[in-house]
């Protein structure tokens, strides 16, 4: 089987990307103790070592794990656990359990896990880690096509999920995780998350529309301002909600915007603080941008695109709802 090791280098830095084939359940372990490291999350876990290194698919089952190793400064690259900063992680399932497993083009690929060390989030190694995982998949599975899920208000996930890969949102899963907690999540906002398909072949066509014009035409279903707030650190800045444009929602036009936070985990951060208007601060974003995509979609818009905007000295994203999808 051809051997899928690669190095990648990314903003002057070498990276080895690797699928792990061990059959030894030690090996496994470094994947628990970065993804707690990563989401610190005490009530959610992968399986224990020794059933991680069984459901792998070189060993006796049909999950995918890929690690992340830095080089040093010097570009030399070690497998040695502490320069371990990345994995990504998904098992096949079936798209119609109907059909199951009687034909090929039912397969799926489900990538639950993905991510790199906080440190390590400006190289773009979460977009390499996918475009590593998507090369994997197709030359060891010869499937094609990923899903995954991923909160709706986290704009650095829709940027390169929609906007760099062209996947489709497919569904809004209402509170998916029920109380998920951790440093990325609060347990009193619920986890809502959008189900999204990356069909591998092929490249998705660009929608054709300014968003300028958008603005311009007032089509902002969900939009913000910002506010002083006494956050968890001091006096900061944060981006508050508007209430739903309901003109907007009720009407037929071609393009819809749905504006989220620039930095939601940012966000849930400073606001988790004891002051109830500050606290539920994401609360609002949570339930208005629900009300919008939820309604939006009911009526056939579909996401089209994910932009982000400076106005007025502020950072600004958008998704960008189209009824031509």
């Amino acid at each position: 089987m051809k051997d899928l090791d690669e190095v990648i280098e990314s903003k002057g830095r070498k990276f080895l990307f690797f699928v792990e084939k061990s059959n030894d359940e030690e090996d496994y372990i470094k994947y628990e103790q970065l993804r707690r490291e990563i989401w610190m999350d005490p009530y959610d876990s992968l399986s224990c070592p020794r059933n991680m290194a069984s459901e792998n698919y070189f060993n006796d089952g049909s999950s995918l794990f890929i690690g992340v190793y830095a080089g040093d400064e010097k570009g030399n690259i070690q497998r040695d656990t502490a320069r371990f900063i990345g994995f990504a992680y998904g098992y096949i399932g079936v798209i119609n359990k109907d059909i199951a497993y009687k034909k090929a083009g039912n397969l799926n690929f489900y990538s639950q896990y993905a991510a790199v060390k906080k440190e390590y989030r400006n190289l773009k190694l979460g977009l390499l880690l996918k475009l590593y995982q998507k090369k994997a998949v197709q030359a060891l599975f010869h499937i094609d096509s990923i899903t995954c899920t991923f909160d709706p208000l986290t704009g650095v996930n829709a940027y390169r999920n929609i906007y760099k890969l062209g996947m489709e949102v497919i569904d809004y899963k209402i509170s998916y995780y029920r109380g998920f907690s951790g440093i990325l999540n609060r347990a009193d906002i619920p986890s809502d998350r959008f189900l999204a398909l990356w069909r591998l072949s092929g490249q998705k066509e660009k929608p054709d529309y300014d968003l300028d014009s958008l603005f311009q035409t007032k089509e902002l279903v969900v939009s913000s301002s910002e506010r002083r707030i006494g956050g968890k650190t001091g006096e900061v800045m944060t981006q508050v909600s508007h209430e739903i444009d309901c003109d907007v929602l009720q009407s037929l036009k071609p393009y819809a915007l749905i504006e989220i936070p620039y930095d939601f985990y940012g966000m849930l951060q400073e606001t988790d603080v004891s002051d109830d208007k500050v606290r539920r601060i994401p609360l609002d974003w949570r339930i208005r941008t629900r009300k919008a995509f939820t309604e939006l979609f009911k009526t056939g818009y579909r996401i089209v695109d994910f932009r982000c905007k400076k106005i007025n000295s502020m950072k600004r994203s958008f998704y960008v709802l189209s009824k031509k999808a």
